[in-house]
C-alpha cells in the first residue's frame, strides 16, 4: 500500500433536470482514496451513492450537469476528451455494478462477456481473450469451464463473481462495487467480501464500495464516509466512525443492524423514523434535522459543514469529520493535515 492519491473526488456537484426541475443529487462531496486502500461508502436508498460511482466514470445520463473535479492518478476525468474517457474505462477505473443478472447479457456466453473489454481495450486476439476469460473465472472461484455457461444457468453468488472477473479483466487501479453482496445470502455475502478483500489486497487495486450495510462496510474498508441527502456527513477511519460515530445518521446506521457478541443487538435492531428528504425540497439547515433525535434550534440556521472533530475512542487516529453543531472540533494542533 502507499499514499500516493489514486482517486481525489473535490467540490463534486450532480444535479438532474435544469431551471425550476433541477433536482441536486450530490451536493459538494470531497473524497479522496490512496492506491491500494479501501473506501467504504454507506447511506440509505436515495442519498446519491450510485450517482456518485457512476459521475466517477461519466456513466450518468445526459440530463446529469457536474461541476467540480474527478482526478483519476492527477487527470481529471470530468474534462477528458470521449476518446482518453473511453481508455480510462475498464483500464484505468471499473465498475462492479449491483444486480448481476441486470448488469449480464442473458443471450451471450460469460466466457464472451468477460473477453469483450480484453478485446476492446487490450486488443488481444480473440484466443488470447478467451484463455484470459478462463484465468480470470479461475482467480474469483470458478473454474475455467463455466466460460461456457449463460447468465441464468449460475448462482446468484456465481453471478457476482463473474462481475468481479469482468472488472479485474483489463488490470484497473480503481474498482468500483456498487452493492456488490446485494440480494445474496449472509454465507455467500461473506465469500464474495473476501474475495474482493484478497483481490484488492494481492493486485494493490484502490476500492470504493458502495452499502447501505455500515457493519459490512466496517469489516472490509479502512475508511467509511456516510452520505445523506447528497452529502458527506461522516468520514473516518472505518472501526471508529461504526464503532463511535459523531453523526447522529452515522449512529443510526451502525444501530440498525444487529452485531455480533451483542445479544441485545440481535433482539431489536433500532430503525430510524421517517425517510430522506427529497432532494428537489430540502429542509433549511441540516438536511437530517427532521430524523433527528438531537436536533436543537440551530441546526436549522445553517447546514454544518464537515469538521474534524474530538475523538472519542482513546485509540483513535486523528482523522474524523463530521458535519454536525454538536460535534465537538479536535484541538488544531492535533488535527491531521487536508
Amino acid at each position: 500500500m502507499s499514499d500516493v492519491t489514486l482517486l481525489e473526488v473535490r467540490d463534486l456537484h450532480v444535479v438532474y433536470g435544469t431551471g425550476e426541475a433541477a433536482v441536486p443529487a450530490v451536493r459538494g462531496v470531497d473524497l479522496r482514496l490512496p492506491a491500494g486502500r479501501k473506501l467504504g461508502l454507506a447511506g440509505e436508498s436515495g442519498c446519491g451513492k450510485s450517482t456518485l460511482a457512476l459521475a466517477l466514470l461519466r456513466l450518468l445520463p445526459r440530463t446529469a450537469r457536474l461541476s467540480g473535479q474527478i482526478l483519476l492518478d492527477g487527470e481529471d476525468v470530468l474534462t477528458m476528451r470521449w476518446g482518453r474517457l473511453r481508455a480510462v474505462r475498464w483500464a484505468g477505473a471499473s465498475i462492479v455494478f449491483q444486480g448481476a443478472m441486470h448488469s449480464l447479457n442473458a443471450v451471450q456466453r460469460i466466457g464472451e462477456q468477460i473477453a469483450e473489454p480484453l478485446l476492446v481495450h487490450r486488443r488481444a486476439s480473440a484466443a488470447g481473450a478467451r484463455a484470459r476469460a478462463g484465468e480470470l473465472l479461475e482467480q474469483v472461484g470458478l473454474p475455467a469451464s463455466r466460460a461456457a455457461a449463460y447468465p441464468h444457468e449460475l448462482s446468484g453468488g456465481q453471478r457476482q463473481r463473474v462481475m468481479i472477473a469482468m472488472a479485474l479483466a483489463c488490470g484497473p487501479r480503481l474498482i468500483i462495487a456498487d452493492e456488490p453482496t446485494t440480494a445474496l445470502d449472509v454465507m455467500i455475502q461473506a465469500q464474495i467480501l473476501r474475495l474482493i478483500e484478497q483481490l484488492v489486497s494481492e493486485q494493490d487495486i484502490g476500492l470504493l464500495m458502495i452499502s447501505h450495510d455500515l457493519a459490512v462496510l466496517a469489516d472490509t474498508c479502512d475508511r467509511l464516509a456516510v452520505m445523506y441527502a447528497g452529502r458527506v456527513v461522516e468520514e473516518g477511519p472505518a472501526q471508529q466512525v461504526y464503532g463511535a460515530a459523531r453523526h447522529p445518521y452515522g449512529r443510526a446506521l451502525a444501530a440498525a443492524f444487529p452485531r455480533i457478541g451483542d445479544a441485545g443487538s440481535r433482539r431489536a435492531p433500532r430503525g430510524l423514523p421517517g425517510d430522506p428528504p427529497d432532494p428537489s425540497s430540502l429542509p433549511s439547515g441540516c438536511a437530517f434535522r427532521p430524523r433527528c433525535p438531537d436536533a436543537v434550534e440551530a441546526c436549522a440556521a445553517a447546514e454544518p459543514v464537515l469538521a474534524a472533530a474530538e475523538p472519542v475512542l482513546a485509540e483513535a487516529a486523528m482523522e474524523h469529520r463530521a458535519a454536525c453543531v454538536h460535534v465537538v472540533p479536535a484541538p488544531a494542533s492535533v488535527r491531521s493535515p487536508s
